[in-house]
């Protein structure tokens, strides 16, 4: 029985999915997030700073958010963006600050980090069809309603209300 926990505790790192892996973006040498990322790991002081600041800057439209938070109750969300883009660093805070002030659950979203190549630390980014950043994906029972790529059309409430009432299949900016 021993030999068998202990077998477990040795294999299970192996089988764990890693999370917030900081390496050094090969154009400023500076940290840089890559793969799947929870939002801790914007208390780290290589992101902190921009992180707090831009979702403490941002005041949701109230309205429109209490529409949403009743509408996104069935939507998942994967996010994939890159510490290391200025869009990301503005609109990122900004989605996860309207999520807050909704009481939206953070185990559904998907926080994927992308390097300059768009690509994850493993092949988390690869199916996605990413080309810009950041990328908001929205899932409704498996299937994708539409996305907000870069920044919003107009805003984030009412673009992502427009996705998921099936108004708007896809902002491209």
């Amino acid at each position: 029985m021993k030999i068998f926990l202990l077998s477990i505790l040795i294999a299970s790192p192996l089988f764990a999915q890693q999370y917030n892996t900081i390496v050094k973006d090969e154009k400023t040498g500076k940290p840089m997030l890559i793969g799947f990322t929870t939002r801790e790991a914007f208390n780290d002081t290589s992101f902190s700073w921009w992180w707090n600041s831009a979702y403490n800057m941002y005041e949701a439209d109230s309205v429109a958010a209490a529409v949403l938070k009743e509408k996104l109750k069935d939507i998942d969300i994967t996010v994939v963006m890159g510490s290391w883009c200025s869009d990301s660093r503005r609109e990122v805070p900004h989605f996860y600050k309207l999520l807050d002030e909704i009481g939206y659950p953070a185990d559904k979203i998907t926080l994927i980090n992308v390097d300059r190549e768009k690509h994850g630390k493993g092949d988390e980014a690869d199916s996605l069809n990413i080309n810009f950043v950041p990328t908001f994906i929205f899932y409704k029972e498996g299937k994708e309603l539409g996305r907000i790529i870069e920044m919003p059309y107009e805003t984030l409430e009412k673009d992502i209300q427009e996705i998921i009432t099936g108004k708007n299949e896809e902002q491209n900016n």
